[in-house]
């Protein structure tokens, strides 16, 4: 690969450059596909490649970035001194210095698993997929939009520094997912399969998109999203909650991940993206959940889209405690940020691209099953009375990640283990660490599945970062639920 050895003649003169403590560089190719059905028309179709490095460079305790598309060597070598130069701007300012801390240069590979390349699968085969699931769905006049999506992912990475890292890597992701909208006179609503939001997504082949069961699912689909038009609304007040695993899902995602972020803890995201309440004193000895909640950053998991073998600062992928028995232990961390607290980083360094600088991102955030935990209808047998809510429809949450709203698309009233009645415009409200310390239920690994989430925003420019988390339901005590209407 000649790119490899451009880059490998830049970071050699970065590094014999009077003030350069440290500098690295990455290669990324990647294929990139996007089919949109709706009503049994093609409403979107994508196929997209994109190729270039991105360089960046430690002068005197001060970062500097550059990147470009370009494949030549001169512009190699211009856009090395580009990213030095916008250093030395930078250490004008400087108020502190950057200190890496001292994980070993990494030398290695990582292919994630799949068994079936997407981009051999035919478009044909991927279009009537789409429009068998959609045909299902639009059976009834009132589903007046069904849409399928599917999204298809192959990165190639090349990583390399100043230290003397060396990190290939092949990523093959999928996911897709399908839609209805029902509408009878003025009331609207809407299910989705596997979630809502495009679906669900793996780091697999197609073999992934095969098994999620979409033509399968729509029957079922349809008559929910029909059924919730005569629906009784979800009922206002406290009551015990149960929240399926993809609901669950975002829930970690907005109050366990980005609050975890130890950048958004130090500040240097506060300006777009927010801070957070889990600020440094509360590390190792704050009650953030009840004493069966653990919490774990996890990119080890074979075939999830929060997985990989080394991050995009060439640290290998690990798996680390962020709670454990309901108390606060750690972060998700950089070489730039763990050192503040006394560690190491913890891996969880990435771009979206070629020309983004790397940002702390989640991996697979992940709410651990309870060891002999119980299933889901054993969950609902223990319940007196309490809502079951299922799939993401709207969500908020305050900048410090305290305070939150979620709606949820379905759910059940549970009176005496039961589910009696179906509800809709399901609306549930709390304050992070009091919800997680009300959890008092988890079931067990035979209900743990990890949910892809292939658009998690953050940065400024902003990046979408592909992340996941694992969920099995559980219950919450006394939560505020409401209804929207």
């Amino acid at each position: 690969m000649e790119v490899k050895a451009w880059l490998l003649e830049a970071l050699d003169d970065l590094k014999r450059t009077e003030g350069v403590v440290y500098a690295d560089a990455r290669y990324l190719e990647r294929e990139t596909e996007s089919i949109t059905v709706r009503n049994e028309e093609v409403a979107g179709l994508s196929h997209e490649e994109t190729k270039g490095y991105g360089i960046r460079v430690l002068y005197r305790g001060s970062w500097g970035f550059a990147a470009s598309g370009v494949l030549k060597p001169e512009a190699v070598r211009e856009t090395a001194r580009r990213a030095l130069a916008i250093a030395k701007a930078s250490y004008l300012t400087q108020k502190k210095p950057v200190k890496l801390d001292d994980t070993p240069p990494q030398r290695g590979t990582y292919k994630s698993p799949w068994e079936e390349d997407p981009f051999d699968v035919s478009l044909d085969e991927k279009l009537e997929l789409l429009f068998s699931a959609v045909r299902i769905l639009r059976k009834d006049k009132r589903i007046v939009k069904a849409e399928g999506a599917m999204q298809l992912f192959h990165t190639r990475k090349l990583f390399l520094s100043t230290e003397g890292a060396e990190i290939e890597q092949e990523i093959v992701e999928s996911g897709a997912g399908i839609e209805a909208t029902a509408v009878e006179g003025r009331e609207v609503q809407r299910r989705s399969f596997p979630t809502s939001f495009g679906g669900n997504y793996a780091a697999r082949g197609y073999e992934f998109i095969r098994s999620l069961g979409l033509v399968k699912n729509a029957d079922r689909i349809r008559e929910e999203a029909i059924a919730l038009l005569s629906a009784a609304p979800c009922p206002v007040g406290e009551f015990d909650l149960i929240l399926a695993g993809d609901q669950l899902a975002l829930q970690v995602h907005e109050s366990c991940g980005h609050p975890t972020e130890l950048d958004r803890v130090l500040g240097t995201e506060i300006s777009y993206a927010g801070g957070s309440f889990l600020t440094l004193d509360k590390l190792g000895k704050y009650r953030y959940g009840s004493e069966i909640v653990n919490l774990v950053a996890d990119a080890t998991i074979p075939g999830s889209i929060g997985s990989f073998g080394y991050d995009d600062e060439g640290v290998p992928a690990q798996k680390t405690y962020l709670v454990r028995e309901g108390i606060l232990v750690g972060y998700l961390t950089s070489r730039e940020t763990a050192p503040v607290i006394g560690r190491r980083s913890n891996g969880c360094m990435r771009a979206e691209s070629w020309h983004h600088i790397p940002l702390i991102r989640m991996v697979n955030i992940n709410l651990e099953p309870a060891p002999d935990g119980p299933t889901l209808e054993e969950l609902i047998a223990d319940t007196k009375h309490g809502i079951l809510m299922q799939t993401n429809k709207s969500w908020s949450i305050d900048d410090l990640r305290l305070n939150f709203q979620f709606g949820c698309e379905i759910a059940w009233e549970i009176m005496d283990g039961k589910k009696v009645r179906l509800l809709k415009n399901p609306v549930y409200t709390g304050i992070t660490p009091e919800f997680w310390r009300s959890c008092d239920a988890i079931c067990g690994k035979s209900e743990w599945k990890i949910w892809g989430l292939p658009n998690c925003g953050k940065g400024e420019p902003s990046q979408a970062m592909h992340v996941a988390h694992g969920t099995a339901p559980a219950r919450f005590r006394k939560v505020r639920i409401g209804s929207g209407k």
